[in-house]
């Protein structure tokens, strides 16, 4: 796994021994990113933005945010292997001062502390089983982390039928191989 492009292009990530992560794959990140550069439904830019990467794994979505231009992200992981994996990369990448890990489920959003915080981007990325991402998009909507402009991008299994929420516009949705994603806005 690689960093595609940016100033840390071609820059090797770490990547979990064990089964239980699921690092977002190259071409879905890159896909990922094709629309948020390219895409008229979209209007955020990466450059300078503020990123929450829930469920955040190895970092692979976060990293690729900061070596592309992000002024800051903010990696929600609590599984201890995927955890240890996460610091790594950002210390071998020297991102540090960029970034902030929690050592949290992304399900306690509320403990986080992000009063009178923004963010551009919100990648959610919950493992294919997890059935309680609305409840997670409810907690989002609540919090007001948000503004007109943030753009929320939830990676899901493409045979789930997740019902998401009720307070989400979809502007766009793509399959990539297994992959369902998502790109939309709270209203």
């Amino acid at each position: 796994m690689r960093i595609i492009s940016g100033e840390l292009k071609g820059k090797k990530l770490s990547e979990p021994l064990d089964k239980s992560t699921r690092p977002l794959k190259d071409m879905v990140r890159e896909s990922i990113f094709n629309i948020l550069d390219h895409s008229n439904k979209l209007s955020t830019k990466i450059n300078n933005s503020k990123v929450l990467d829930l469920f955040s794994g190895t970092g692979s979505f976060g990293i690729e945010c900061l070596s592309r231009g992000a002024a800051e992200v903010f990696f929600f992981e609590n599984y201890r292997n995927s955890l240890k994996i996460l610091k790594k990369n950002i210390s071998n990448l020297k991102l540090e001062n960029k970034s902030k890990i929690y050592n949290n489920s992304a399900y306690n959003l509320e403990d986080s502390n992000f009063k009178k915080m923004v963010f551009d981007i919100i990648f959610l990325d919950p493992p294919f089983k997890d059935r309680k991402i609305k409840s997670l998009i409810d907690q989002i909507k609540k919090l007001k982390i948000t503004d007109i402009n943030s753009i929320l991008i939830i990676h899901r299994n493409k045979k789930s039928d997740d019902k998401i929420s009720q307070y989400l516009d979809i502007l766009e949705e793509k399959n990539y191989g297994l992959s369902k994603i998502f790109f939309c806005k709270l209203i």
